[in-house]
């Protein structure tokens, strides 16, 4: 699988992506494709017009043309790349599919995005069956805020995934003022690396909304040597950092008995103190702002001692420069 995929799913239903109209749904639904998690297959389960099947699914089309499905992405951003997982559908799959993209600003009606500026980035491109199809998406997309997924001629998807890389309107973030978590998600942050994350992915960590459980957060294997675990944050923006908060909601065998977090200004190899140690408490949420005055930073290193896990962490400041 190509490297795009380690990158946020811009169309996750978590994060407000919707599958917002279809020209044919009636074998399964088209909000099937931004599921959360993979397909299932149930054996001997059917509807009164078929097969039970997880995912979106037309009928045998007997006129020209292909069908399609407009999404509206949770997060607007750069697109990288593509996986269109066909997943259980062996005899019923699309030949090909190829993707549109326009950028329409506020909550237009289905209707409304019918006369948008449709830019194709996706060619026609040719589908295996019950696998996971990565594209990578060549051309430069700049900020995507709708898709239009098309299959041809007609069948069944399971999963669409959409990777690439977040650009918020910071024009609107800041436009009252206070302060911003700089490594959310939704304002551009990314985890680019962590030391292990055996039992929960680092990207969990910046997740909108509260834990949903121990599996929704980052966590590690237990450190059986010297050291400790860490995880590197790139911030959305540029910014001062003024307070955070470590959540270990959730964790209440596992947590890590302290962290600190420490920040650079764009040199890797050059770290300052922001938040010294500080004693972690399962199953809580750590509000802490008794930290450093360290100047304006664009990576953040949360380091956790010895392992354990964290379900979230929030970096409130404010930005340094125009972040346009």
């Amino acid at each position: 699988m190509s490297d795009f995929t380690d990158l946020v799913d811009l169309a996750a239903e978590r994060l407000g992506g919707a599958v917002l109209s279809a020209n044919d749904e009636l074998f399964a639904p088209k909000e099937n494709l931004l599921k959360a998690g993979d397909a299932v297959w149930i054996e001997g389960k059917y509807t009164d017009v078929g097969k039970w099947m997880d995912g979106w699914e037309t009928r045998r089309r007997r006129e020209p043309g292909h069908d399609w499905c407009v999404i509206r992405l949770g997060l607007p951003g750069v697109l990288r790349g593509i996986v269109v997982d066909t997943a259980h559908f062996r005899g019923n799959y699309p030949e090909s599919c190829s993707l549109d993209a326009c950028t329409v600003e506020g909550y237009p009606a289905p209707e409304e995005l019918s006369e948008a500026d449709w830019t194709e980035i996706l060619p026609r491109s040719p589908l295996q069956g019950n696998s996971k199809n990565p594209f990578p998406v060549e051309r430069e997309t700049g900020r995507v805020s709708h898709l239009r997924f098309n299959i041809y001629p007609d069948g069944g998807v399971a999963r669409l995934r959409v990777h690439g890389e977040v650009i918020p309107d910071w024009a609107r973030l800041t436009r009252h003022g206070g302060e911003i978590d700089l490594a959310a998600v939704e304002n551009g942050g990314l985890v680019l690396s962590c030391s292990d994350m055996f039992f929960g992915n680092r990207h969990n960590l910046i997740l909108p909304g509260p834990p949903l459980g121990m599996h929704d957060g980052w966590e590690t294997k237990r450190r059986r040597g010297p050291g400790h675990d860490w995880s590197i944050l790139k911030l959305g923006a540029r910014g001062v950092l003024h307070r955070v908060e470590v959540d270990t909601s959730h964790f209440k065998g596992n947590a890590p008995g302290s962290c600190s977090i420490e920040g650079s200004d764009g040199d890797l190899d050059r770290w300052r103190e922001i938040l010294p140690s500080a004693p972690l408490r399962p199953h809580t949420l750590h509000r802490l702002d008794e930290i450093r005055e360290a100047g304006p930073i664009t990576h953040a290193r949360l380091n956790i001692f010895p392992d354990g896990g964290v379900a979230r962490l929030r970096l409130f400041g404010t930005l340094a420069g125009d972040a346009r």
